[in-house]
């Protein structure tokens, strides 16, 4: 006697996706709909009185920010980075770099440096720990208020990479400060910080920042402005001057930390691009806040010109076009479907 065949089973979906039919990725699966702090819509984003602060804050910077989209969960990171893919991409390229590290320390480089390139790393290099700490600090707080998990997410990865550069930056600081004792580097960083004129406007620029509490003014103001700009300066010019200067070791620290900098002008980018795709009113607050932050990230880029032995206006055109280059992939899609419209 035969066994009846069996009908075929009714492909599943996953209902938090909606009735897409098709297997989520694991970079959906493990990102999709994980904040706790989204609650469809309501007006009360905790479980407190509507009016409390918690809850009024939420509601003034991130629900009321000028800049809106109807579905955030729309947006994607293109690179979609998940917790196994960052760890086990970012494990390799920690295990390349700590190879670099030993071998240049092996073979005594630092202490080989000339002095004026010494001077450099200690104006320039070794106090930008507290600059890139301001932008952590800000990219936490973006990652908090997002929108979306996808958001928060992307947030979080690029948090990280700033806390993984600090501390790159900090290693760098002790070693050069073994190699040369006498130069002040490892203990006249925060005087720096605090006292050079040259740092000055950097400084004011990450302080204005870090109370820049809308959630589009703070996303436009660093990751759309101030640290494409500066990135320039400290990691690709410092870079190259460096080399030049017989100090290959931070060019190649440069292009190392340069590629965390690139992956985040990609979901920066795409993020903005597709706030202005899905509602062309976004246009407006996004040119708002580049026009208003972009001063700032130019005075910052000429203060530090003088330390980095370049001409001020070579410096900050450079750095300024790093940043537009980055803008001209977000606005131009659409200026050119409102030329053809």
């Amino acid at each position: 006697m035969s066994t009846p065949a069996r009908k075929p089973r009714k492909q599943r979906t996953f209902s938090a996706f909606g009735d897409v039919r098709k297997m989520p990725s694991e970079y959906e699966i493990v990102t999709h709909a994980q904040n706790w702090n989204t609650r469809d819509g309501r007006m009360s984003t905790f479980e407190q009185n509507p009016s409390s602060p918690i809850n009024l804050w939420f509601l003034t910077y991130r629900e009321n920010s000028p800049l809106q989209v109807d579905d955030w969960d729309g947006w994607h990171d293109p690179d979609k980075v998940a917790y196994r893919s960052y760890v086990n991409m970012q494990a390799e390229e920690q295990t390349k770099l700590d190879g670099l590290l030993d071998s240049y320390n092996e073979a005594g480089a630092d202490a080989e440096f000339p002095a004026e390139q010494v001077a450099r790393l200690g104006a320039l290099f070794t106090p930008s720990r507290y600059l890139v700490h301001g932008f952590q600090q800000v990219q936490a707080y973006i990652g908090y208020l997002g929108h979306s998990s996808y958001i928060t997410s992307a947030a979080g990865y690029a948090n990280a990479d700033l806390l993984r550069r600090v501390t790159i930056v900090g290693y760098r600081t002790r070693e050069l400060q073994m190699a040369h004792p006498d130069s002040g580097i490892g203990t006249e960083e925060r005087k720096r910080w605090e006292s050079d004129a040259a740092w000055q406007p950097a400084r004011e620029a990450v302080e204005r920042m870090l109370v820049a509490y809308d959630f589009g003014e703070a996303f436009t103001a660093l990751n759309l402005v101030l640290a494409p700009t500066l990135d320039d300066v400290l990691l690709r010019q410092l870079g190259q001057v460096s080399k030049a200067a017989g100090d290959e070791l931070e060019w190649h620290l440069g292009n190392v930390l340069g590629k965390d900098a690139k992956r985040r002008d990609r979901w920066c980018g795409g993020l903005a691009r597709f706030c202005v795709q899905q509602r062309a009113e976004n246009e407006k607050p996004l040119h708002k806040w580049i026009d208003r932050w972009s001063p700032l990230a130019d005075a910052a880029a000429e203060g530090l010109a003088p330390l980095l032995g370049k001409p001020a206006g070579e410096v900050v055109a450079e750095a300024r076009a790093a940043r537009e280059k980055l803008h001209a992939g977000i606005f131009s899609t659409a200026d050119a479907a409102a030329a053809a419209g």
